[in-house]
């Protein structure tokens, strides 16, 4: 039977494997906050004020870079954009939440949170307390992100380029997608998204990132609909 404390272990141990990924991508931020010249506490606070890897190190590049203030905060912005589209897709299953409890699982949602939800709501898994498993998977990986971002940081002097830990970033989002790949709809969302991404690159703003999630939304909703029809006749 399902208890908040046993969703929120399940919601833990069901993040971990996801580590894999997220520790490299945490060391590679505090590499590149050092060498782009925040102090440790600067990056350590960044980490775990805005807790958004992809964002964080777009920041830091683009500050480093001299970039003026309105275009970094405009670029870290629309990255986290796609948060706005993890929200509308799980909106339903926490409507009825307090507003305390959506306000801090907005703040823990990250890629890997929330492919672990869709996949427990896809499998039926629904709960009065499945909220607590949201919290479990938010809080363990909210803590190794910081842990991996202290060994970053601490450790930049002694971590290699020829490491490549930057290969991580993309394993880590592999790992994500490839697991809720079960029908035709979704891996026609998929590759649609990553055609986009590729074309759009040029883009300013990393725009790139919007439009290609939206057009694989666009896609995979036009396959639900054919493949429906299809069915149907």
């Amino acid at each position: 039977m399902a208890t908040k404390t046993n969703e929120f272990f399940m919601g833990a141990k069901d993040v971990m494997p996801h580590h894999l990924g997220v520790f490299p991508f945490g060391l590679v931020f505090g590499v590149i906050a050092m060498t782009s010249g925040l102090s440790i506490l600067e990056a350590i606070l960044m980490s775990s004020i805005i807790f958004g890897g992809a964002s964080q190190i777009v920041f830091v590049q683009l500050w480093s870079a001299g970039v003026p203030s309105f275009i970094v905060g405009s670029s870290v912005a629309i990255v986290n954009l796609r948060h706005l589209l993890y929200s509308a897709s799980l909106a339903r299953y926490v409507e009825s939440l307090p507003l305390r409890w959506r306000m801090i699982l907005a703040y823990l949602l990250t890629d890997q949170s929330y492919a672990l939800m869709v996949q427990k709501y896809r499998n039926e898994e629904f709960s009065k307390y499945n909220h607590y498993y949201f919290l479990g998977s938010g809080v363990t990986l909210w803590v190794g992100w910081q842990i991996a971002t202290v060994f970053g940081v601490l450790g930049a002097a002694f971590i290699s380029k020829e490491w490549s830990l930057t290969f991580a970033i993309s394993l880590t989002f592999i790992a994500i997608v490839i697991p809720l790949l079960k029908t035709r709809a979704d891996l026609i969302a998929c590759l649609t998204a990553g055609i986009l991404s590729i074309l759009l690159q040029p883009l300013p703003w990393k725009l790139w990132l919007i439009f290609a999630g939206l057009g694989g939304i666009f896609a995979g909703w036009m396959a639900t609909i054919l493949i429906k029809k299809n069915k149907e006749s």
